[in-house]
């Protein structure tokens, strides 16, 4: 049984003069809504002008921080079901506002311990040197609003129930999903024997995988490659005058993953590769976006550096796109899922955050068969003990999901394989695969092209 508190009932905070803070809220009460400069939703009260949105963001950060030393490391909300026990991610600089004399407003985002985020509004008064928290609601969670904003008749605002919103338009499939993935290879006429690589899903925790078809005109071994325990076919291909397919197909019962405990990051999530450095350029990112947040935790480390690559990367296949090359991520600033991971995972490990990829498809959630759209691939990274799912080019492509892929991997995909640099024996000539999703074909010793189609249908 899921036990997230999805719907929460507000709890209002020592709540003073409400209705006067109602009045002084055109403009804002929609704060993490809206897209209007900052410098429109700050009145410019005069009583006001020494107090600053630093000082409202100093203000919130401290009494979050005095509430998680008095809640042994938790900032606990109380509902009227549970407590939930709560960690900063991200405070919201873009919506602090100065609403007017001695009161403020913040948005902030917190994370609870199965690593769901609440989006939460904090009404303060005070002075810039000492502030208090008035009211407190929570907004969102995972990125859906419990209420939005709505000017009434008489001009002052309110809450406005929104109701329970769906992701599966955007390709989000929660709790649970179904489906039966066929992964088929077409190999083009041979002369010679080739060997071929292709990547055999497992069970874990988060799916449960059986074998349903295999077709393979030859031989097959199978294989586990030496640091991540990947599971590998290895298929021996005799000449042929026309154009095989071989193929694998799965049932698979996939759960949606959210942060969880596991084994203790080890060297392999930290260390350098020649398409994951670190150190250098990435070093210089690192320092500048976490510039003021020296003191703040890993998890709120991570989510700065999330928002930078968001930020600052665009989903485009352009140039030598495809290859996982961090540094061509950090040129180009652009490319597809393999870039956008590479990049964080770089920045990640360069901040001393332990990071981990994967790769598989995504299955589509707006219909119940047909073809995948190739291979996805996503990330993690450790932190407060656990193991964190993110979706940085998902979050990129889809906005108002950026904060459900910081924490979530929806329950519609497979995963096939784990890790970069793969090693195998007996392996490709080539050396180590990058990663492993579309299989990899050697005719005496050099690269074979293969056409690969994912399809699937829905249980």
């Amino acid at each position: 049984m899921d036990k997230r508190p999805y719907r929460v009932k507000l709890k209002y905070i020592r709540m003073k003069n409400y209705y006067w803070m109602v009045l002084c809220l055109v403009g804002i009460l929609s704060a993490c809504e809206t897209t209007e400069p900052r410098e429109q939703m700050t009145p410019p009260f005069k009583d006001n002008q020494k107090v600053t949105v630093a000082d409202v963001e100093r203000g919130i950060r401290s009494y979050i921080r005095e509430e998680t030393n008095d809640g042994e490391g938790f900032f606990t909300i109380e509902t009227d079901s549970v407590p939930m026990q709560l960690k900063l991610v991200r405070v919201h600089t873009e919506y602090l506002s100065v609403l007017g004399p001695q009161r403020y407003f913040a948005c902030v985002d917190l994370v609870d311990t199965h690593g769901d985020v609440y989006d939460v509004d904090f009404f303060l008064e005070g002075t810039a040197q000492e502030m208090g928290v008035t009211e407190t609601t929570v907004h969102k969670l995972n990125g859906k609003p419990f209420y939005s904003w709505k000017q009434k008749k008489d001009k002052t605002w309110g809450k406005v129930p929104v109701k329970e919103a769906s992701n599966d338009l955007l390709g989000v499939i929660e709790n649970r999903d179904s489906f039966v993935f066929h992964y088929e290879v077409t190999i083009p006429p041979l002369s010679d024997s080739g060997k071929l690589w292709l990547p055999k899903a497992s069970s874990d925790d988060w799916q449960n995988i059986e074998v349903v078809r295999q077709d393979f005109p030859s031989s097959v071994m199978e294989l586990r490659d030496f640091q991540y325990n990947n599971e590998v076919l290895l298929a021996t291909i005799p000449p042929h005058k026309e154009a095989q397919t071989i193929g694998i197909s799965y049932r698979v019962v996939r759960k949606e993953k959210a942060a969880y405990e596991d084994a203790a990051p080890n060297e392999l999530s930290l260390e350098a590769s020649p398409l994951l450095p670190t150190g250098g350029r990435f070093q210089t990112i690192v320092d500048s976006v976490l510039e003021d947040k020296t003191e703040e935790s890993d998890l709120v480390k991570a989510r700065a550096l999330y928002d930078y690559v968001i930020e600052t990367v665009k989903y485009a296949k352009e140039g030598t796109y495809g290859t996982g090359d961090a540094n061509f991520a950090c040129d180009s600033r652009s490319g597809n899922c393999t870039e956008f991971h590479s990049f964080f995972i770089s920045l990640a490990r360069t901040a001393h955050i332990p990071a981990r990829f994967a790769i598989g498809a995504a299955i589509p959630s707006n219909r119940n068969e047909g073809g995948v759209n190739g291979y996805h691939c996503w990330a993690e990274f450790y932190a407060d003990g656990k193991w964190w799912p993110i979706d940085i080019s998902e979050g990129n492509k889809y906005t108002a999901l950026a904060t459900y892929y910081f924490g979530h991997h929806p329950a519609n995909r497979i995963e096939l394989s784990k890790g970069r640099d793969l090693i195998l024996q007996p392996g490709p000539e080539s050396g180590a695969i990058p990663f492993l999703a579309y299989p990899v074909m050697e005719v005496l010793g050099k690269d074979q092209k293969v056409q690969v189609q994912f399809t699937f249908e829905r249980l």
